[in-house]
């Protein structure tokens, strides 16, 4: 009975670890309306172009400053991204809350978002696009950006 007691505790620890790390990630369809925030300048989903910013499609996991149709990044934003390996949720966060006082010069004009629970949903929105713009799943998306 014992070992049986064991295995039932290691299951539920298991179980209540992936519901925390499943609970982790911010809710896409929240996100989607922080998004609002940065239309004027960013386009996702299926069609999307660059406009002012560059396109987001794929964003997450990519490489910051990496090619995005064509864009061209600003000086400024080309030195601070050249060390950096991939937007994860680390990144996004820091750059999402404050882009002018992340990069001095950049030619991101947005003051940043400051609620913690938009920063987490709007990454999860924007990890729900694959490169062409097609839906997937953001938690895997974040999982593996983060191991980058």
């Amino acid at each position: 009975m014992h070992k049986f007691s064991l295995v039932i505790a290691g299951a539920a620890l298991a179980f209540a670890a992936g519901a925390a790390s499943a609970q982790e990630v911010g809710d896409p369809a929240a996100g989607e309306k922080v998004f609002n925030k940065c239309k004027a300048c960013h386009a996702i989903g299926e069609g999307a172009k660059n406009k002012i910013g560059p396109e987001l499609n794929g964003i997450v996991g990519d490489k910051p400053g990496a090619d995005r149709g064509g864009y061209k990044f600003s000086k400024p934003f080309q030195d601070w991204s050249a060390d950096k390996t991939a937007w994860n949720e680390e990144l996004l966060t820091t750059w999402l809350s404050d882009p002018r006082g992340t990069v001095k010069g950049t030619k991101m004009a947005f003051a940043g978002l400051k609620k913690p629970d938009d920063l987490k949903n709007v990454i999860a929105y924007l990890a729900s696009f694959n490169e062409e713009g097609a839906s997937q799943d953001p938690a895997e998306v974040l999982k593996a950006a983060a191991s980058k």
